[in-house]
C-alpha cells in the first residue's frame, strides 16, 4: 500500500516536471519563431523601400 502510494507520488512528480520543461520548451519555440517573423519584416521592408528608390533613379 505504502509503496503503490510512493510510486503514485513519484509518477506524478515526473510528469508534472516533464509538463513544465514542455511548457518553458515551447514558450521558447513561440519567442523564436516572434523575433524570426519581426526580422522577416525587417528585411522585406527594407527591401521594398531599396527597390522603390532604384525605380525611382531610373
Amino acid at each position: 500500500m505504502v509503496l503503490g502510494k510512493r510510486l503514485a507520488d513519484v509518477g506524478y512528480r515526473v510528469f508534472s516536471g516533464s509538463m513544465m520543461v514542455l511548457t518553458v520548451y515551447a514558450g521558447y519555440l513561440c519567442a523564436h519563431r516572434g523575433y524570426r517573423y519581426m526580422q522577416r519584416q525587417k528585411e522585406l521592408k527594407l527591401a521594398a523601400e531599396t527597390q522603390s528608390e532604384e525605380t525611382l533613379k531610373d
